[in-house]
């Protein structure tokens, strides 16, 4: 598949976002996006075709393999690049409908369409919310999956229409699982780094408002 789509959507919120969420935006494109189409895409390109057990039997190898890998590594890391990238949309669509509002109006409306204030703040935290969870729940069910973050090089089964207990191996199994920990960390990377723009953000405008009702106060 084309991941243009998904460049073309980090590109565009890039301009709307902190300094944080430019980091952000720089993890998920070079150290994600690129390690897989680059990289990582080819490591699994024929992981079924390379996994072998000791057995003839027809139907064994495949139900073994279902079973030690009920969905593949490189589909889930790409569904996960999706979902954790496609909240920023929400970004884009606020300030496209302040946009639109300003030309329907015809006059100016807000100092910048793009500046996050008002609505447009709470869109943005609940886009990084929404990224956080989707980070959380994906490290999760990797975990829930494959048992950890592991890939082991022999695995045993005992599955029918296997006949007794089969041993069957994992073709590179440590360059996949230096893709996997790379993966993992790069997931806790930016769940550090939504966490710390979230905050910021909450701080940031927490101060502003206290300000403004000390200056009103006082006026």
């Amino acid at each position: 598949m084309s991941w243009g789509f998904l460049r073309d959507l980090l590109s565009g919120v890039n301009k709307y976002s902190t300094g944080i969420g430019r980091i952000w935006i720089a993890v998920v494109f070079i150290f994600r996006l690129l390690v897989y189409i680059v990289a990582a895409e080819n490591i699994w390109k024929y992981e079924h075709d390379e996994f072998e057990c000791n057995i003839k039997q027809p139907g064994c190898e495949n139900v073994c393999f279902d079973h030690f890998f009920p969905v593949s590594h490189i589909r889930l890391w790409a569904l996960q690049l999706i979902m954790v990238s496609t909240p920023s949309l929400l970004v884009v669509f606020h300030v496209a409908y302040r946009e639109n509002r300003e030309k329907h109006h015809n006059q100016k409306l807000y100092k910048s369409p793009g500046e996050i204030d008002g609505g447009l703040l709470y869109t943005y935290l609940i886009s990084l919310i929404l990224k956080t969870g989707f980070e959380i729940v994906f490290l999760v069910l990797f975990y829930k999956l494959y048992n950890g973050f592991k890939v082991p090089r022999l695995v045993k089964c005992d599955i029918r229409p296997c006949p007794n207990t089969v041993d069957c191996y994992i073709s590179k199994p440590t360059e996949k699982m230096i893709f996997l920990y790379f993966l993992v960390t790069t997931s806790c990377l930016c769940i550090v780094l939504n966490l710390s723009e979230l905050s910021y953000l909450i701080f940031k405008y927490s101060i502003k408002c206290y300000l403004k009702r000390v200056i009103k106060n006082r006026q």
